[in-house]
């Protein structure tokens, strides 16, 4: 490999292997959790759009991503290791709170 493809970016979404090459990250369940909480916030208005840099929000597709979590979690249940619950729990308990003060902030206006 040499040093342009070293420091080189990935395009979006991409990750470099122990090659150097930009490939697809692994699958796994803590990336499956983590794509919810990403498109969650998004919906939140926490994150920006990535080719406009608007935010915005719609809490009925924040309250579709963290129904998406809640029902992954009732089936998984019993069957997941120790950081992949540690990490649904964090992850269902902070969208919850956000998605309320989001909910909240909301009817005040």
């Amino acid at each position: 490999m040499n040093d342009q493809e070293k420091n080189c970016e990935c395009p979006e979404g991409r990750v470099k292997n122990r090659d150097g090459k930009c490939v697809m990250p692994a699958v796994s369940f803590i990336s499956l959790i983590l794509s919810l909480n990403t498109t969650a916030l998004f919906h939140l208005g926490a994150l920006p759009h990535p080719e406009t840099g608007q935010k915005s929000m719609d809490l009925e597709l924040v309250r579709n991503s963290i129904d998406t979590l809640v029902m992954l979690e009732e089936k998984t249940k019993g069957n997941l290791e120790k950081d992949e619950q540690e990490l649904m729990d964090r992850v269902l308990y902070e969208l919850k709170m956000r998605f309320i003060k989001a909910k909240d902030g909301r009817s005040q206006e």
